[in-house]
């Protein structure tokens, strides 16, 4: 008695589990949103860096001027290189989602030439 099921329920019960998981599978498709970034994520990415570069330059700035004695020297200072770092991380971050899309579209692109059959 250590199994409930004749062996032929076990069949039909194996071949309708592969059945369900083929259908399960074949009726999604996977929405571009969801394997890359949305247009969203990027722009706030982008922002959560600059706001970063700016936080750590006036972090920086406000201790060299508490610690030396020069209040607005180091802070004004250091506020503009967190700004320049900040768009710098801005502007690699673009430059690698547009490389992706490029990447992407270039393998697209050789997609539709071989089943086109033109290759």
């Amino acid at each position: 008695m250590s199994d409930p099921l004749p062996p032929p329920d076990e069949a039909r019960l194996r071949d309708l589990e592969a059945r369900i998981a083929k259908a399960k599978g074949a009726g999604q498709d996977v929405h571009h949103m969801k394997k890359d970034y949305s247009q969203a994520q990027l722009a706030w990415r982008m922002v959560i860096e600059l706001v970063a570069g700016l936080g750590i330059g006036f972090g920086i700035g406000y201790g060299l001027d508490h610690l030396f004695g020069t209040m607005p020297i180091f802070l004004v200072l250091f506020i503009g290189f967190g700004f320049a770092a900040g768009v710098k991380t801005m502007l690699q971050s673009a430059k690698e989602v547009q490389d992706r899309r490029l990447a992407q579209e270039a393998a697209e692109a050789g997609e539709d030439r071989r089943g086109n059959g033109s290759a």
